[in-house]
């Protein structure tokens, strides 16, 4: 259970929904250089997520596949970001021992969030893990942010469940697929997949704007289309 202090924290932190712009903030990363969230995505795709605390197992895994899957996520544009109740100076050191568990390196930043701004204006903290002292930690929290700055999409995972970054690759590509066009994505769909055409587009439109589509559906307005 949370202390006095920890409810206070958790009832103090802010709530982001989609949509919403993703709040700015300057923190020093794992070398020490201060930066400016807005300034290092700068119109780019971005994804931040958190972790519990350094030097813990799961969080070890999880930052060491996104350093291995970094050319994957370059390949898309996606700058990367992480941060953790934690010091830069912590962060250094735990990189050390990343680097050398999963054969990586890791060069994104990971930001110092020991006075917890940035993880009280993104909610981050979990009321359901805490430390010794009842303060809530950081939540496994991923937030996928376009290039307007717009939060388009957030996911939360308990301390308990490593993420899996093979499905967070594929909403990144979901998401830029369908960020100009008038397309969704259907469950289970994967890259080179057929497309959704959505409800607010007429058939007229869409003979246009998609031609060769399949309906499948009438009633549920279910129009297939390979992009």
């Amino acid at each position: 259970m949370a202390s006095a202090a920890g409810a206070a924290e958790l009832k103090s932190q802010g709530f982001l929904r989609i949509g919403d712009e993703a709040p700015d903030f300057e923190s020093k990363d794992q070398t020490g250089k201060t930066i400016r969230f807005h300034e290092y995505i700068n119109g780019s795709w971005a994804i931040l997520m958190s972790h519990p605390r350094d030097f813990t197992p799961v969080c070890t895994t999880e930052i060491g596949r996104v350093a291995q899957l970094k050319e994957e996520f370059a390949k898309r544009g996606v700058k990367l970001g992480v941060v953790s109740v934690d010091s830069w100076e912590d962060h250094a050191k735990w990189i050390e021992e990343i680097n050398r568990v999963a054969n990586t390196k890791v060069d994104f930043p990971i930001f110092d969030d020991k006075n917890k701004k940035i993880s009280l204006a993104y909610g981050m903290l979990d009321q359901t893990h805490l430390d010794a002292t009842g303060m809530p930690l950081t939540v496994r929290s991923v937030f996928i942010i376009g290039p307007d700055k717009k939060v388009k999409l957030i996911i939360t995972y308990p301390a308990s469940c490593g993420r899996n970054f093979d499905e967070i690759l594929r909403v990144v590509d979901s998401l830029q697929l369908t960020y100009n066009k008038k397309l969704a994505t259907p469950a289970d769909w994967t890259p080179g997949k057929p497309c959704v055409i959505i409800p607010q587009v007429s058939d007229e439109e869409a003979q246009k704007e998609f031609p060769g589509f399949e309906v499948v559906s009438a009633s549920c307005k279910l129009r297939m289309y390979k992009p």
